[in-house]
């Protein structure tokens, strides 16, 4: 049983940490994530050296740092310059006890391997994935292009490689996009027992337009392979199942969306779009998805979501929505303090777009005049100082959800938010995306953070909040309260 001593929320990390692609593993009585690890207000994927967090599987809002595990300056491929990404990794416990981190750096082509006697210790690089004669796959023109690496220890003690990437714009002409492949290793982690296969091909129809693009991740449950990738569209992640770990392959369906598309049908597009990369675990009988989401103008700037999914008896998943709440076992607390920075909806009257790969080293939001999450403070620095900026006009911030039940009757209560900037108006609170608001919240221009307070009538239940900034200028918002 999950016994929270505090709440939950999304992001499950501190506001000012940046660690999207989070592989979440179990390993002993601790969840570990492991990602890549972006700046804020970064101006390219993956700047900062690879991070662990992890957290007590009967605890999931106490988060520990665990430090540094590996730095870009310990490969040898390094070339000295600060843009040598470290891009998506994958963790797993190999067959001799020992920890193994597989990883890509930007311009190294290859896929790289480094070790460890713990699961959040200090890793030492290990080799590149070689076969039997030295050859590293990724090393030469024509290689497959060596991408986001997956793997699976499966109960046999076997050991396979995922990888691959299948973009849909002009990307390495020396290198062949095949999608994604597999490969099977040793038992030593590093050396291939065989040539690698494709399992997904480059388009196929009963994928129904969701076709693999990057972000190889690989699970068992039961006696089926779980394949968790993010799909062409780029926002969503998706999953295809089957018998064996490496072929036969089928799509299954959506398994979130950082622009919540898909959900229940939904065809609007209700938060800033960006790529997505993540995997899935499970915690004393509950399955979740791990997500990122884009953040201060930018696809450089991700953080880190995670969300409960169900797996029904036909081994089919449904689609999960995006909420504030994905590790909490439930709705918030319909009282207290919130940071704005839990925002799990946010656009404007200028409706988003998806923003895919073919303009990501472009500012996404700012010549939309969206609103987006940011912070004051430099990378890193705690507290950041995060708030919502950019709210004009017909801008909504959704945060769900929030049980309301323990309140005495349907009475009026309160709702406070605090803002600053340069616009004047109301900040209307809607328990649903259509209706009438349940509060009004008077709103003045100021340089400074202000509160501002207002009755609300809000029913009994758990509802979503929906904040709408209806007037003139802009405003920044850093929090709300609920009485």
């Amino acid at each position: 049983m999950i016994i929270l001593k505090k709440q939950a929320f999304n992001p499950y990390l501190p506001t000012y940490e940046y660690i999207p692609d989070g592989e979440p593993r179990v390993f002993g009585d601790r969840l570990y994530v492991y990602g890549s690890h972006d700046r804020a207000g970064g101006e390219n994927y993956c700047l900062n050296d690879y991070v662990c967090w992890s957290a007590p599987v009967d605890d999931l809002s106490d988060w520990r740092f665990e430090g540094t595990i590996f730095k870009k300056i310990q490969e040898p491929l390094y070339n000295g310059a600060d843009i040598a990404n470290l891009y998506a990794p994958d963790v797993v416990k190999g067959v001799d006890g020992r920890y193994y981190l597989y990883y890509c750096m930007e311009n190294s082509e290859v896929i790289s391997v480094a070790v460890c006697d713990t699961p959040a210790g200090k890793y030492e690089f290990l080799g590149h994935v070689h076969d039997e004669s030295g050859y590293e796959p990724g090393s030469k023109e024509g290689d497959w292009i060596q991408f986001d690496p997956g793997v699976l220890v499966d109960d046999d003690g076997r050991v396979y490689l995922y990888s691959g990437f299948h973009p849909f714009f002009p990307f390495k002409e020396n290198r062949a996009c095949v999608g994604a492949h597999v490969t099977e290793l040793k038992a030593d982690m590093v050396t291939m027992a065989g040539e690698p296969k494709v399992i997904f091909p480059r388009h196929d129809e009963s994928f129904q337009g969701h076709d693999f693009f990057e972000a190889s991740s690989i699970r068992k449950i039961g006696n089926a392979y779980y394949f968790v990738y993010s799909s062409q569209q780029c926002h969503e992640l998706c999953y295809a199942t089957s018998k064996y770990p490496d072929r036969d392959f089928t799509f299954g369906g959506t398994l979130i969306s950082n622009m919540d598309l898909y959900y229940e049908g939904n065809r609007e597009l209700l938060n800033h779009g960006g790529n997505n990369h993540g995997g899935m675990v499970c915690i004393n009988g509950q399955w979740y998805i791990f997500y990122h989401r884009p953040t201060n103008q930018t696809m450089f700037s991700r953080q880190g979501s995670a969300e409960p999914i169900q797996i029904m008896e036909d081994g089919s998943i449904k689609q999960a929505q995006m909420t504030s709440c994905g590790l909490n076992g439930g709705a918030l607390v319909g009282k207290g303090v919130y940071e704005a920075g839990i925002v799990c909806n946010l656009f404007s009257a200028i409706k988003p777009r998806i923003v895919n790969t073919d303009d990501v080293m472009a500012s996404m939001h700012d010549e939309q005049g969206l609103p987006y999450l940011t912070q004051d403070g430099e990378d890193r620095e705690t507290p950041p100082g995060t708030y919502v900026a950019k709210i004009a006009d017909g801008a909504c911030l959704g945060f769900k959800y929030f049980d309301f039940n323990a309140q005495d009757d349907d009475a009026a209560r309160e709702i406070s938010v605090t803002t600053r900037g340069t616009g004047a108006g109301k900040m209307q609170v809607y328990l649903a995306r259509e209706g009438r608001p349940a509060a009004e919240i008077e709103i003045k221009e100021s340089e400074e953070w202000r509160r501002y307070k207002a009755a609300a009538r809000i029913e009994k239940g758990v509802h979503p909040l929906y904040f709408v900034f209806r007037g003139r200028g802009e405003i920044q918002m850093r929090e709300f309260e609920l009485y």
